[in-house]
């Protein structure tokens, strides 16, 4: 069973958490025999851009807007964080796990599927699409990086966030489908009690041991 250093870090700013996932990246490139790491975090507001991601998705001029707007190296169109919704980078070495982005893509939701399953909630995937909807609404997006087998980037589940700031896009690209959080059926539910039902679904159905 593989080691995987799990570290909370509470609200941190988009740009922190990126530069902190592009430096362990970039360590275990040099050196693929470092632990695995699994961060979760919040985010204050912002909006990220896939690295192909179209501006035809965004509602607003992205020149005369107050907006914190980052186009970052990751799949997928555009998305946005907030407080609420809880945020996961693995840094994971896949050629410990299997050298196939597809089968991660499908381990991530599986992970948030059965954190739902604890709810009660029926967590589904919709072909040709990557994420989970319940009920034919959107609660958790993912975007990953790939680079030499080694990941950044990640999944958001949307937990208790203000849902205001996704009218100003089109999420993910996918006009007919809207997002929801899981405050909608779970009145009262917070992001610290899902982050422990995250990591312990990554544990389970990545098979690693997490060390905080």
């Amino acid at each position: 069973m593989h080691r995987c250093l799990l570290y909370h870090r509470g609200l941190l700013p988009y740009l922190e958490a990126l530069e902190w996932q592009r430096t362990l990246m970039s360590d275990r490139l040099n050196n693929p025999n470092l632990d695995d790491v699994l961060i979760l975090l919040e985010h204050p507001p912002v909006y990220t851009l896939g690295q192909g991601a179209t501006l035809e998705f965004l509602k607003f001029d992205l020149d005369k807007s107050n907006f914190d707007v980052y186009r970052v190296e990751r799949g997928g169109e555009v998305t946005y964080h907030c407080p609420g919704q809880l945020v996961g980078y693995p840094i994971l070495n896949l050629q410990r796990y299997q050298k196939d982005l597809h089968w991660y893509l499908r381990q991530l939701e599986e992970v948030l599927i059965r954190v739902l399953a604890i709810y009660g909630l029926q967590g589904e995937r919709i072909p040709s699409f990557t994420g989970v909807w319940v009920e034919g609404r959107k609660v958790a997006a993912i975007g990953i990086k790939v680079s030499r087998w080694i990941t950044m980037h990640g999944f958001a589940l949307n937990v208790c966030p203000d849902l205001k700031g996704f009218r100003q896009i089109v999420p993910c690209g996918i006009a007919d489908k809207p997002v929801a959080s899981l405050a909608e059926w779970i009145p009262g539910i917070t992001c610290e009690e899902v982050r422990f039902h995250v990591s312990q679904s990554f544990a389970e159905v990545f098979s690693v041991e997490l060390v905080e």
